[in-house]
């Protein structure tokens, strides 16, 4: 009899921890609409009232001050990238999701090995899912003097945390030079990005106060890590300070005005899907998307959709046949046609991986980082995004968006609606899965 009711016991148990596993991997966010109370619509994209709302909402502040650069391929990047790590005199610290083994991995470690030997503090954090680099790799930097941690390894008493991943990019250099974008430590991201073999992505380096929320970002997941909380002189004394003075002259301040926002998880609405709901419900004249992951839950769409009702030019460039993930690219175009019916132009990057995540809104806002249009960044992921409201920066995203288009397909509902039946099948399985892609 008693044995009898331990196993039930045991079973009612597991099928409750089986259930509260689903829920938590399943699970979405709860913004459906953006509500102006009083005022008519939400305020657009550029006025005063727009970045307090943001400010607010997302929990970073937008200074002036930055020079911002962006970079669209491996081989525009990783120069550059390079040399400001080998420049550092005083500390490093690198984040990174996505790390193979390969010559890119090899040239960071050169970098950091080279920091290391001549007295630079240099920490590395990888994530532990995103990163498949050996510990002979590993050992060599730690031989060298970097510090080197995984993010959330595995461990037996935080499978409940296991979906959430570290998915930043988060480099900074002395406290003066930020980094951060779509890209990692693999060879796809070497080339043009206009080609077999080459992945197109973007990328920012960026120096002024943002650098400062960049590296609180590093900081907080390295604390996580390795339970150190980094504090001190070396780290946050030069290159980072704000004094009140500097704030009181903001206005007179030259450079971009740009903020970090690092958006963790949590168990309701997220940073990120207020940062999202907000923008797009402010753009009036054009809202351009570049997503190398684009599953946006049923009220982004509905967002967009009303974008287009308010006469904005929406239109979205995400991956073709090419993309690494197959899953999520049948799960995006499950939903293309509700997209193309309400007037979303919808464009194919054809030459290889489009792994960008950027958006730019009506010619002044600007958003280059780590954060696609999936549950998985909306819910479950750390990620990191540069927000600039500056034309320039509007001004080379568009840039880029249109030469990204002359190597693109449009989708044309008429003829994407002819596709047979078994694929339909197949995007609307694959759609069934989108909180978890």
């Amino acid at each position: 009899m008693i044995a009898t009711v331990l196993v039930v016991v045991g079973l009612v148990l597991l099928a409750g921890l089986a259930a509260f596993a689903i829920l938590a991997a399943t699970r979405g966010t709860p913004v459906s609409e953006v509500v102006a109370r009083g005022d008519g619509e939400p305020p657009p994209v550029g006025e005063p009232l727009f970045r307090r709302t943001l400010e607010a909402y997302v929990g970073t502040t937008m200074r002036p001050g930055h020079e911002i650069e962006i970079f669209d391929c491996g081989d525009a990047t990783y120069p550059r990238f390079f040399a400001d790590i080998r420049a550092a005199r005083r500390f490093v610290a690198v984040q990174m999701y996505f790390a193979n083994p390969g010559r890119v991995a090899d040239m960071l470690r050169d970098a950091l090995v080279d920091r290391a030997r001549a007295g630079v503090e240099t920490l590395l954090l990888l994530d532990a899912f995103g990163s498949s680099l050996d510990e002979a790799w590993i050992e060599s930097l730690k031989a060298a003097g970097v510090e080197v941690a995984k993010f959330r390894a595995f461990r037996p008493h935080m499978l409940h945390r296991m979906i959430h991943r570290a998915h930043v990019r988060a480099i900074v250099i002395d406290g003066e030079i930020g980094w951060t974008g779509g890209f990692g430590l693999d060879d796809q991201w070497l080339g043009d990005g206009r080609h077999k073999g080459s992945w197109r992505d973007t990328n920012a380096r960026f120096t002024g106060p943002a650098v400062t929320r960049l590296l609180a970002t590093f900081g907080s997941c390295w604390a996580e890590a390795t339970g150190e909380l980094i504090i001190g002189r070396r780290w946050w004394g030069e290159g980072t300070e704000e004094t009140e003075e500097a704030a009181e002259g903001e206005d007179e301040t030259p450079g971009a005005l740009a903020a970090v926002l690092h958006a963790p998880p949590s168990a309701g609405s997220t940073a990120a899907e207020r940062l999202i709901a907000l923008t797009v419900n402010g753009a009036c004249k054009r809202l351009w998307i570049t997503n190398a992951y684009f599953v946006p839950d049923d009220d982004i769409r509905l967002f967009m959709k009303d974008a287009v009702r308010r006469g904005a030019d929406v239109r979205v460039l995400c991956p073709g046949p090419n993309s690494d993930v197959r899953s999520t690219y049948l799960a995006a175009r499950a939903r293309y046609e509700e997209l193309l019916g309400c007037g979303v132009r919808i464009w194919e990057y054809d030459p290889d991986m489009i792994h960008a995540k950027t958006m730019v809104v009506d010619g002044i806002w600007g958003m280059v980082g780590t954060m696609n249009l999936d549950n998985r960044s909306m819910a479950f992921n750390d990620e990191c995004t540069l927000l600039a409201e500056d034309a320039g920066v509007a001004a080379r995203l568009e840039e880029l968006f249109l030469a990204d288009l002359e190597h693109a397909t449009e989708i044309e509902l008429e003829t994407f609606r002819k596709r047979p039946v078994w694929q339909k099948g197949l995007e609307l399985a694959a759609h069934g899965m989108s909180r978890v892609l």
